[in-house]
């Protein structure tokens, strides 16, 4: 897809990747980008079920209905699976890859963990060792634990209260119904930075959860409704899984070998010819008997249908009969984070010989959050910096040398003079994807949740919804979406 913004050479490897009835495999496959079925395929008319999109919802709900031997269409707008899995080669003739959008997994992350174990896929551990490097009003501190070394004490007490208070509110949200917890109505009338202006007095701690919310959401604390965060942190399990650091039981303990890409790689690759690349779903009808699924090369009929993309895409495609009103004002209110993750690739991880793993925070950007990514040998060095929300929105439109420099900024700040000079510099603007529309997840604006929520994985007819948005654990990740593609693929059975 052009917003990939491919070298010529890397798009034509792609296309060569498309045999007759074969799926890309492998770390080559992986590095370009590039999986999926034969490149025209005789098309069939006719399926049981279509599943609009391949990344790790679709991929995975289309493999369960295989395997229940169900036949199945998968229909994915790009020229590659894997959806917001996307790995890039390190460099022209490395075998190691840089994840672009999602990266980690953690050690509660049951179902993505199973699915890995059922293809083959391997992880190895984040480096972890030495200490991070927290940057505040210029001034650079090397640390350990979960806390930054807040200039004034007294706002390392209030956050740490502060950031027990979410987890103990959080666990009243129920995760399969949000809007019915005893607070919902008065959570979802305010934002995260509302609640934060009001129970958090010391501007360095509000900072520090301002902070915390941008890592991992990629908006502003003034983006999001607060029942909204509370579900989302309930649905990890606790805020310390989601923001702790790596090695310590949370998000970002482990690595994908081979990239997170190729999980959708193995996933396509079992599926064979049922997966047809460039095929974005512009129309679905459905009356009382079939459902009719119109794409740019391909129209279907089937018994169901499975939408695994984001909302806010599921309401750009176009419904007969119309969807009901709920539905259809919900996709409308489920915008996708912003971020920009930038990779920097060094000869060798020079910050661990200074006693430093990688992993940095700050108060300032626009890259406010690194972390160590290097490949499992340690050779090269790469550091993943993540740019977000505003920041994100501001630099998205700049050219791409000027998004360099800036990053690279950032980075000498943390690790000094020689983080300015990596061997090899690329980004990725999810914001310019237009079959992602941001990243890392479609998040909730006051008042969405508690009037517009239940119509979330409501089935509409014949039409299933699935994708990490509608998963109740570990929404937003890659284990939501594993969840979510086994619960589409469920209910679609059950009406089969």
């Amino acid at each position: 897809m052009s917003v990939n913004r491919r070298p010529a050479n890397e798009r034509r490897l792609t296309r060569r990747r498309f045999v007759a009835g074969t799926v890309a495999t492998g770390a080559a496959a992986a590095s370009s980008g590039a999986a999926g079925a034969a490149a025209r395929p005789v098309r069939p008319k006719s399926t049981e079920i279509v599943v609009v999109g391949a990344g790790l919802a679709g991929l995975t709900a289309a493999l369960r209905l295989h395997q229940a031997g169900r036949s199945v269409i998968v229909l994915e707008a790009r020229d590659r699976v894997g959806g917001r899995c996307f790995s890039r080669p390190l460099g022209p003739h490395a075998s190691d890859v840089a994840n672009m959008g999602a990266t980690w997994v953690g050690p509660t992350q049951d179902r993505i963990q199973a699915l890995m174990a059922e293809l083959g896929v391997r992880k190895f551990p984040t480096y972890s060792k030495g200490q991070l490097v927290w940057y505040e009003q210029g001034r650079r501190t090397p640390y350990t634990g979960l806390i930054p070394p807040l200039s004034d004490p007294s706002a390392i007490a209030e956050l740490v209260t502060s950031l027990a208070a979410i987890d103990n509110i959080a666990k009243s949200v129920p995760l399969d119904a949000p809007w019915h917890a005893p607070g919902a109505a008065v959570w979802d009338a305010m934002t995260a930075e509302t609640w934060a202006e009001q129970k958090i007095a010391h501007p360095d701690a509000r900072s520090a959860f301002a902070l915390s919310v941008e890592g991992v959401l990629s908006v502003e604390p003034r983006d999001i409704s607060f029942l909204y965060l509370l579900f989302y942190v309930h649905a990890a399990g606790s805020l310390e899984r989601l923001v702790a650091n790596a090695g310590a039981g949370g998000a970002q303990d482990f690595r994908v070998k081979g990239g997170t890409q190729g999980i959708a790689i193995k996933l396509a690759r079992r599926l064979g010819s049922k997966v047809l690349l460039g095929q974005p779903v512009r129309r679905i009808s459905q009356d009382r008997r079939r459902v009719t699924v119109a794409a740019e090369g391909a129209t279907l009929g089937a018994k169901r249908v499975i939408v695994a993309i984001p909302p806010t895409l599921a309401g750009r495609i176009a419904y007969t009969p119309a969807l009901p009103a709920l539905r259809d004002q919900l996709t409308q209110r489920v915008p996708a984070g912003s971020l920009i993750k930038t990779i920097a690739v060094y000869d060798t991880p020079f910050w661990r010989h200074q006693g430093l793993n990688g992993q940095a925070n700050s108060d300032q950007g626009p890259v406010k959050v690194t972390l160590d990514v290097s490949p499992h040998n340690g050779t090269p060095g790469v550091i993943a910096g993540f740019v977000d929300g505003e920041d994100a929105r501001v630099l998205s439109d700049l050219p791409a040398r000027e998004r360099r420099k800036l990053a690279l900024r950032s980075y000498v700040r943390y690790f000094g003079p020689e983080a300015g000079r990596p061997r090899r510099f690329f980004d990725q603007v999810w914001d310019h994807e237009a079959y992602t529309g941001g990243c890392p997840v479609g998040v909730m604006p006051p008042g969405v949740m508690t009037e517009y929520g239940p119509a979330l994985r409501a089935p509409v007819g014949r039409i299933h919804w699935a994708g990490t948005e509608t998963a109740t654990k570990w929404n937003g990740y890659m284990d939501g979406a594993v969840r979510s593609g086994e619960r589409a693929a469920a209910e679609a059975l059950a009406e089969l």
